[in-house]
């Protein structure tokens, strides 16, 4: 199947989806496609987050990553205008690099950042995606998600970036269980050598995370000796004064 052919026929598997959650075999028929044809695509489109299976019967539907791209433009926008006067305090509160990231499927998207005076600076990863489990950004989002949605993330392979990459799925979970008490994540050296980050969660009201801010520096230098709790605090405190923010002007 040539790449072309292949993407036409993940856009009729989701256009089939969009309708109502199908099976298989239903999902073959609806869409005149072989059987093996849309259980590979389907296969690919899960990992991705496109999709999502409904229940053990194996129907599937559209996925939070589809969901999330289709409001993406918008949503980002909005946010970046809130968000960027946060980062650029966290910058000059904390002396590193500040960003912000929204989920994209199983990842997380960068999509704004605020940099530092310091004369030695981490990469701008603007535009960049990253691996939930790997990130601050995408930890605190996990920590929020509906059981059933991290339990899905869970079953998927995970993948080390580097030696201290977290990948075992129970591990994961006591992990994710103080982050939600705690409101913030570090990550020493997880997925990048070298690099550092802290990362809290915007939630709505209903607890959802809409995105994350973080804070991240070269890991000889970030955090500060002793200075964990106190950067961590700025940034969970930061991430709070922006849900309201946000909140606030939803009901306007």
């Amino acid at each position: 199947m040539s790449g072309v052919q292949s993407i036409q026929r993940a856009f009729l598997v989701l256009q089939r989806l969009a309708s109502q959650p199908m099976g298989v075999t239903q999902l073959a028929e609806s869409a005149d496609l072989p059987k093996s044809t849309v259980a590979r695509l389907l296969k690919t489109l899960e990992m991705e987050g496109a999709v999502e299976r409904v229940d053990e019967s194996g129907r599937y539907r559209i996925g939070p990553g589809l969901a999330t791209l289709a409001g993406a433009s918008s949503t980002a926008l909005d946010l970046i205008g809130q968000v960027r006067p946060h980062l650029v305090q966290l910058a000059d509160e904390t002396g590193e690099d500040a960003g912000l990231s929204v989920p994209d499927g199983y990842k997380m998207h960068y999509i704004d950042q605020a940099d530092s005076e310091n004369a030695v600076q981490v990469r701008d990863w603007t535009g960049e995606l990253a691996p939930m489990h790997a990130v601050p950004s995408g930890l605190v989002v996990l920590a929020h998600w509906p059981e059933a949605a991290l339990e899905r993330f869970l079953r998927r392979p995970l993948d080390a970036y580097t030696p201290s990459t977290m990948t075992d799925p129970e591990q994961l979970r006591t992990r994710l269980g103080r982050i939600r008490t705690d409101g913030h994540a570090w990550v020493f050296e997880e997925f990048a050598e070298g690099i550092n980050s802290v990362a809290a969660p915007i939630l709505d009201r209903r607890g959802r995370p809409r995105g994350a801010i973080h804070v991240h520096g070269p890991a000889y230098r970030f955090p500060p000796e002793g200075e964990d709790d106190r950067v961590a605090g700025l940034v969970t405190e930061r991430a709070a004064v922006i849900a309201e923010q946000l909140a606030a002007l939803q009901t306007r």
